[in-house]
């Protein structure tokens, strides 16, 4: 049985914490949080802390914590003998004793309902014998499983970014308009459904569809003419043109 202390208490920290606590090869033996209020949700299963002097012995400290801040801690926590693994998709390995990666790729809140098995993990570690431990953990809680360079991690979060971050934020873009003209946003949602599918068994390029790859210009001149919110028009403009300029290259 792996011993873990999850350090954190957010969205990343409370998802690693079910995950961890579901397999039956992996425990949770302690949670730190600066905060005593966060820790409340974790008090029935594991024990709590917001003293890093009173961090316990366990095989792995998971850094679920801000960025800022990830180095610091990972200091402090130093003479521990366990690995030291933080969750950034942008932060480099540290260059601590028995520093580790173990960033999962997905986006994490609270109150939505994962299937761990199928989230990518991508790890890195400072020695051969820490990654074989890491590879181990993660392989407890899902079934996929990458040895991933910083350099290689940091590209992948940058595109996650726009895959993620940039579409959620054109979804509330999208609410936005409909609400403006007294629409609900649930009729979007089967084309949001279709549109995800279609890039699970399609490269993206080759299904691209809109007034856009059309070169639509009437369309596109009524749309931005539609469009009374500047930010809203420029980023219809910017993200039309980098449509018409990619598949010009194709």
């Amino acid at each position: 049985m792996y011993s873990i202390v999850i350090l954190g208490a957010g969205n990343v920290a409370s998802h690693m914490f079910q995950a961890f606590q579901a397999s039956e090869k992996c425990s949770v033996v302690q949670v730190y949080n600066h905060q005593p209020e966060s820790l409340k949700a974790f008090e029935k299963s594991a024990a709590t802390t917001t003293d890093l002097s009173e961090l316990i012995e366990a095989d792995m400290y998971l850094l679920c914590l801000k960025d800022d801040v990830i180095e610091s801690i990972a200091e402090q926590i130093q003479t521990k003998s366990g690995i030291i693994a933080h969750t950034s998709g942008s932060q480099s390995i540290l260059k601590a004793l028995n520093s580790a990666v173990f960033y999962p790729l997905q986006t994490f809140s609270k109150e939505s309902k994962l299937n761990y098995s199928k989230i990518p993990f991508c790890l890195e570690a400072n020695s051969e014998e820490n990654l074989k431990i890491l590879k181990t953990i993660a392989s407890c809680i899902s079934s996929e499983v990458f040895e991933i360079s910083s350099a290689q991690r940091q590209t992948l979060h940058l595109a996650a970014v726009f895959v993620c971050n940039f579409t959620n934020h054109l979804y509330a873009i999208g609410e936005s308009i409909c609400k403006d003209d007294d629409m609900p946003f649930d009729i979007l949602k089967a084309l949001i459904r279709e549109t995800s599918a279609k890039v699970q068994t399609n490269s993206p390029s080759k299904v691209q569809t809109g007034p856009a790859i059309r070169n639509d210009e009437s369309t596109i001149k009524r749309h931005l003419s539609q469009l009374q919110n500047q930010n809203q028009k420029d980023i219809y403009q910017l993200i039309t043109q980098s449509i018409l300029q990619k598949h010009d290259k194709l």
